[in-house]
């Protein structure tokens, strides 16, 4: 769940690059000019800066693991480059360099995965060794890929066509390609996995349909419509922990929350209305019509809405329950995080309850119907960072180059050794709640 924004934006104006969600939505990461921030996000009204990195500038990419001190960051700077932190020991775990930019990071407990135009590495996230390098991927210019958080259902799927909405299911654990699913006419937009890595969510670059399948058969679960008027630009799609719920989110001012359940058949029949008459009609009348006039009678629409005050801006949504209720999340490149109320009854317009600036700026005061709190701005450091403060003398930056492993590469058929502290054993987090207990669900 990540969202970068366009140079032209007022959002990078103002500091903001990039935002992206930790695992179980605990945590919000802002990447900006002059380093990275991460958020606190498990209550409503207080938004907690709890960590400010300033060792790189221009974060592009900025990723934390579950409410573990490891985050990578990648920079403008150096776009090849990824760094691992432990950022609450201010010191570096790893780098690593590759042949070309770096577009997108994902991890989970088992694997961080870093996927490059033409090219994915899949690295072991105890030790950082490279396990195996998919080579010559369908030509990927924004990174599009998508890691399950489930340890166990470690699957990885990325675009199998760059013509055509075809996605490639792997599994991360065992480094074998699973299945193919067609899932779109046109290139892929979004991929999403659930909290359990059993269903998978995806859109196309038209925007107008979202559909979801089971994981690992590809079997198309549900179908949703956005919208049959234009054409957008999905910018995230994410489930609700218990998979009930999908959002998605656009460079339009609508964010569209999803119910996914199974219409039954015995329901209606138990309680006839006047709608499921109408329906049953609809129903019956479009085997005679085209194909995908029938397609789209047979979309569900939006369970719930909520309608930004902006339009064209990037943003990243994502389902939570904070404080025990149900909530939606924005985190949007104008340099807020928007929080509001879902109603999983009844759905409709989303409320408003809190929005929190995620950064500060110089010559602007915030509106006048808000009140600044402390707890809302990230503190401005007094002196040297905590970072820059407790930081190992600095290494020379890696020279290491991952490049010319076979498809069936890896470590295996090469010694690949980082410059860091941890070459020769795992990383330990040492923090008591590093790798938080893994709860069973089943979706």
């Amino acid at each position: 769940m990540e969202s970068q924004d366009a140079p032209e934006s007022p959002g990078l104006q103002r500091g903001f690059i990039c935002a992206s969600f930790n695992q179980d939505t605990t945590s919000l990461s802002v990447g900006t000019k002059t380093g990275y921030r991460l958020f606190s996000v498990t209550a409503v009204d207080k938004l907690e800066c709890i960590h400010e990195g300033v060792e790189c500038p221009d974060i592009y990419i900025v990723e934390r693991l579950f409410s573990s001190s490891l985050v990578v960051v990648v920079s403008l700077s150096m776009p090849r480059r990824m760094n691992v932190y432990h950022f609450k020991k201010g010191t570096e775990i790893c780098n690593y360099s590759y042949s070309n930019n770096i577009l997108s990071v994902r991890l989970n407990r088992q694997r961080l995965v870093v996927c490059l135009e033409e090219s994915i590495y899949i690295h072991n996230i105890r030790d950082m060794k490279l396990l195996k390098t998919l080579l010559n991927t369908p030509v990927n210019p924004s990174g599009l890929c998508a890691l399950s958080v489930n340890q166990t259902n470690s699957y990885l799927a990325y675009p199998g066509s760059a013509t055509m909405g075809e996605i490639t299911i792997y599994d991360a654990n065992n480094l074998s390609t699973v299945t193919l699913i067609q899932a779109h006419d046109s290139p892929l937009a979004a991929l999403t996995f659930n909290a359990s890595g059993s269903k998978l969510a995806s859109a196309s670059e038209k925007g107008t349909v979202i559909r979801v399948f089971s994981v690992p058969e590809g079997q198309k679960l549900f179908e949703f419509r956005r919208g049959m008027k234009r054409y957008v630009s999905i910018s995230s799609l994410s489930f609700s922990a218990d998979a009930q719920f999908l959002c998605a989110s656009s460079n339009t001012e609508t964010v569209h929350i999803f119910k996914l359940e199974q219409h039954s058949p015995s329901q209606e029949e138990e309680s006839p209305t006047w709608s499921t008459y109408v329906g049953k009609m609809f129903t019956a009348a479009s085997t005679y019509l085209p194909t995908h006039v029938s397609d789209m009678m047979h979309q569900d629409r939006a369970f719930a809405t909520v309608r930004l005050n902006m339009f064209g801006l990037k943003n990243i949504c994502a389902l939570a329950t904070i404080q025990k209720l149900p909530r939606l999340l924005v985190a949007s490149s104008d340099g807020f995080l928007y929080i509001y109320n879902v109603d999983p009854q009844d759905g409709g317009e989303c409320v408003l309850v809190q929005k929190h600036r995620l950064f500060e700026t110089s010559g602007e005061q915030d509106e006048p119907e808000e009140e600044e709190s402390p707890e809302d701005v990230c503190p401005q450091p007094a002196g040297q960072s905590y970072a820059a403060t407790v930081a190992l003398p600095s290494t020379p930056p890696s020279t290491t180059t991952l490049i010319g492993y076979s498809e069936e590469g890896g470590a295996q058929k090469g010694e690949v050794i980082p410059e860091h502290e941890l070459a020769e054993g795992p990383i330990c987090l040492d923090d008591e709640n590093e790798f938080p207990p893994v709860s069973n669900q089943s979706n």
